[in-house]
């Protein structure tokens, strides 16, 4: 939360306690030695700002919400599958849940962890941030309906889909300089080629 530091002198000490509730971020040793800026824990920090903000959210963006939700998802489904490959290894899960672990794995390294001192990354717009959850959203959606087939293996979606997976690892660095217009027409190019790409592979 950004405030004044001059302001602070006119704030009651009886609010100040609610107004650190409002926003936590909960840094994380772990992250920090990975050396993953911002080293915030996702899953213990939050804010009390989420429902406040959905209807710009949706005005502005439309589905961003349903993809913030789908996201969190993803990252908390990671975290529980996280003691069962600790003890018996990726190789031992279900197809499905080996997407599960790559696309958290992308939303963490791709997205969630962020380079300040780049032009491409020193801040991000919402509809970046938007399109990019959606590719990654709907990159986890195709494959998972793939394997669900039970012909395709995310070994095989792996070894024909690298370049797609390599592509999504890119997006951040699409300066916002660039302009709305330009980043959104390759967003979006990317979102199709990703739907079609999964069409084929499933035919």
């Amino acid at each position: 939360m950004h405030t004044d530091p001059g302001n602070w002198h006119r704030i009651h000490t009886n609010d100040i306690p609610t107004i650190i509730k409002i926003v936590f971020w909960g840094l994380d040793k772990r992250l920090a030695q990975r050396k993953h800026f911002p080293s915030v824990n996702w899953s213990v920090s939050y804010s009390k700002y989420t429902k406040v903000l959905e209807s710009h959210y949706e005005t502005t963006e439309p589905g961003f919400v349903e993809l913030r939700t789908k996201t969190k998802e993803i990252l908390q489904k990671e975290e529980d599958l996280a003691e069962i490959v600790q003890l018996v290894g990726k190789s031992a899960l279900g197809e499905s849940d080996k997407i599960t672990l790559e696309v958290a794995r992308m939303l963490k390294d791709d997205f969630l962890q962020q380079n300040g001192m780049s032009e491409y990354d020193r801040f991000c717009p919402f509809y970046k941030t938007s399109a990019m959850l959606k590719n990654f959203v709907a990159f986890h959606d195709a494959s998972s309906k793939a394997v669900a087939t039970g012909d395709i293996t995310f070994a095989k979606i792996r070894d024909s889909a690298s370049d797609l997976m390599f592509k999504l690892s890119q997006m951040k660095f699409e300066s916002p300089t660039q302009g709305k217009d330009s980043i959104k027409a390759k967003m979006d190019a990317l979102y199709n080629e990703i739907q079609e790409r999964f069409r084929q592979m499933v035919e």
